[in-house]
């Protein structure tokens, strides 16, 4: 199961905070006391891995409190949507004898009492017939048994017997009782005619009637989807827990292993004794360490040993000495992959009964005790610890909610942590809180969602960073800080004044209009009023946050560039009949500048010249004879040519050979020879055509 969106109601601060829609990773923004943590808290409870209880008292809405906490039905806090996998739905296929396409989504919402309600958007639950569908069926049976022909007259007695309770049957059809209720009353007067013992025909009609109206007795009474045991009992086992942090378990330096043996036991402890005991026993697990086997290896002979004894405690101490120091190599190997603030070495030490963890690094060689370090490097050994061990086991399955995770690391070490949020994110799906511009993935702006409070003090989620300025004319540039400062802007819009923004899907982009921009305002085909400034957005998906972080109140939208692709021309779309409904001059297709249909923004070059450059660009294998420039085919976008030559020939490209490609066309464009494009070339007069769009 993927959660696909969610939808907080009358829980916290929260009276409806709007659906939710949902990303691998999602970023949750927002000033303190927005009410970000209460956006977390009922997704939590709606299938805790861990504790969870519903607490009326800090959970309900506060106003409504007094009318709630008797209620019946108690009322919904948490509903959420989620797409099921092919597995998920061909098993609900099997249980249902329905097509598995029924089960795309399914909803699960949970109320204050616990209860749950579940439903299914995508199935087709509508009832197996009807009362006008049944009154047609009846009146066939009538019509076929009505039809003119030689019968004996033994025959036609009994025809005359069936049609009459037929028609009988028939009157019990009516709109205005329940369509079971209707059913069952005409199966019983079709029953009241008793059976004949000779072979008849009008009988045979008959009891092919009784058993049709029988089986559409058995497809009405049938339960729905809601209400069949197993179909609910698969999804209960199939929904994701939710795992809640807030407490990471910061360690000491010092740790006492009996201690440590009785604290994983407990299940009394504080908060904060408990996220210690957690991070512990994660770090032993990880390290493939038995705490109990530590403490007994080191153990001192009792009285007076005799050397044998003495010979048996230096052998396990040896062991024991050994062991650590093996768990150090391998721990501080793991931690280096993640962890780009320095090169840190650990080695675990163990004296008697105390467990000593010590760093060191290539800068500050000296061994110090790791509650001596950063906070930063004890949140990261933390973390670490408690999510890489803790996902293999019961965070398998489950949505990960991370309420301000890292704030005691430095920005840079911030930034470092989205690689492991990305690989966290491949096996679970992670919502976070944040307040810090270093915690937003400038790349991915299609993950953030603003939290703001509207005009009534209640706490609104919303993916248009400045949706409460559109509907309630509140300032949100406090909200949406972290975005703006992400995007390398600032609190204060005063950066874009002078400035032109001109959105474009991705790095590649920005490189080629830039030279583009460069090369007409040199050759005075351009004279803009304002500087150009083409902003990136990490992907088409990523189009519609940044075109909420640049709009202001007062201001219009930004120019948006997208290409002729599929997901290009989906974008335009969405765009159209949502944010730029009104200012659909403001999204530009890439392909009307092109020469051919679905073009993109490195089609707007001659294609001859750009192929040439292209072929110097690409590696070629000995054994290949043709360049790409000479395989290039008009009519055809020239990156897909590019991606199909590549493949043909099993020519490795790394991630960012679009960007790298671009950066070469655009010192090409730079220098102004003319190699990529001029005056001379019909292309050229549609690329001041494009610029003149904006200009």
């Amino acid at each position: 199961m993927i959660l696909k969106k969610f939808r907080v109601t009358e829980f916290r601060s929260v009276q409806d905070s709007g659906w939710i829609d949902v990303e691998d990773i999602t970023a949750l923004i927002g000033t303190n006391e927005s009410g970000k943590t209460n956006i977390l808290l009922p997704l939590w409870k709606l299938n805790p891995a861990d504790e969870g209880a519903i607490n009326l008292q800090d959970d309900l809405l506060r106003e409504k409190y007094h009318e709630y906490r008797n209620a019946s039905p108690m009322p919904t806090f948490i509903n959420a949507i989620y797409l099921l996998t092919n597995v998920e739905k061909k098993h609900l296929a099997n249980l249902t004898v329905m097509d598995a396409e029924n089960f795309s989504e399914i909803s699960v919402s949970r109320d204050f009492a616990g209860k749950y309600a579940w439903s299914f958007p995508t199935a087709d639950e509508t009832p197996a017939t009807s009362i006008a569908e049944m009154i047609r069926i009846f009146s066939e049976y009538i019509k076929a048994l009505n039809e003119p022909r030689e019968l004996p007259k033994t025959e036609i007695q009994r025809r005359d017997k069936v049609l009459a309770i037929i028609n009988l049957a028939q009157e019990k059809l009516i709109d205005s009782v329940p369509l079971l209720q209707a059913l069952t009353a005409a199966k019983d007067v079709l029953n009241e005619l008793a059976p004949d013992m000779q072979k008849s025909a009008s009988y045979t009609k008959l009891d092919e009637l009784k058993q049709l109206t029988q089986e559409k007795i058995e497809d009405v009474s049938a339960p729905t989807l809601s209400d069949n045991e197993k179909v609910i009992a698969y999804l209960k086992e199939a929904m994701p827990k939710y795992v809640y942090y807030s407490n990471y378990g910061n360690l000491d330096s010092q740790i006492y292993l009996p201690q440590v043996l009785q604290n994983t036991k407990r299940n009394d402890l504080g908060v904060k004794d408990a996220a210690k005991a957690r991070t512990l026993k994660t770090l032993f697990k990880f390290v493939q360490l038995d705490p109990s086997e530590i403490t007994k290896l080191g153990a001192d002979p009792n009285g007076d040993p005799s050397p044998e004894e003495i010979e048996r405690v230096a052998k396990q101490k040896k062991e024991r000495e050994i062991l650590l120091a093996s768990a150090s190599s391998s721990f501080t190997k793991s931690f280096g992959d993640w962890w780009k603030q320095g090169d840190y070495t650990f080695e675990f030490k163990a004296d008697g009964d105390f467990f000593r963890i010590w760093v060191s690094d290539s800068i500050r060689p000296e061994k110090i005790e790791l509650e001596a370090r950063s906070t930063g490097l004890q949140w990261f050994f933390s973390f670490y610890l408690v999510f890489l061990v803790e996902s293999e086991q019961h965070h398998r399955n489950a949505i990960l909610l991370l309420d301000e995770p890292g704030v005691t690391l430095h920005p840079l070490a911030q930034k470092n942590l989205f690689a492991f949020f990305e690989n966290l994110a491949k096996k679970n799906q992670m919502l976070y809180t944040t307040h810090s511009p270093f915690m937003v993935d400038s790349d991915h702006l299609e993950r953030v969602r603003s939290v703001y409070i509207d005009r009534t003090g209640k706490t609104v989620v919303s993916s248009d960073l400045r949706a409460s300025e559109r509907l309630y004319g509140i300032n949100q540039s406090q909200s949406i800080y972290p975005a703006h400062a992400a995007l390398g802007l600032t609190v204060s819009d005063t950066l874009l004044i002078n400035c032109e923004p001109i959105l474009v899907e991705g790095e590649s982009d920005q490189l080629y209009l830039s030279a583009l921009k460069s090369l007409l305002i040199s050759s005075g085909k351009i004279t803009p009023l304002k500087e150009i400034v083409f902003v990136p957005t990490g992907g088409v998906k990523g189009i519609k946050a940044t075109v909420g972080i640049l709009s202001g109140r007062n201001d219009g939208r930004p120019y948006v560039i997208v290409d002729g692709d599929t997901p290009g021309q989906k974008m335009k779309t969405e765009l159209k009949g949502d944010f730029y409904a009104a200012e659909e001059g403001k999204i530009i297709d890439i392909s009307e500048f092109t020469s051919i249909p679905k073009g993109e923004i490195e089609d707007v070059f001659p294609a001859r010249k750009f192929a040439a450059l292209v072929s110097k660009f690409l590696p070629r294998p000995e054994e290949v004879e043709d360049e790409f420039e000479d395989v290039l085919q008009d009519g055809i976008p020239v990156c897909d040519q590019i991606e199909a030559y590549v493949n043909k020939h099993n020519i490795q490209l790394d991630k960012g050979w679009k960007v790298r490609l671009a950066t070469t066309i655009k010192q090409e464009v730079l220098r102004g020879r003319g190699k990529v494009i001029d005056e001379n070339n019909v292309e050229f007069a549609k690329v001041v055509s494009l610029f003149q769009r904006f200009v």
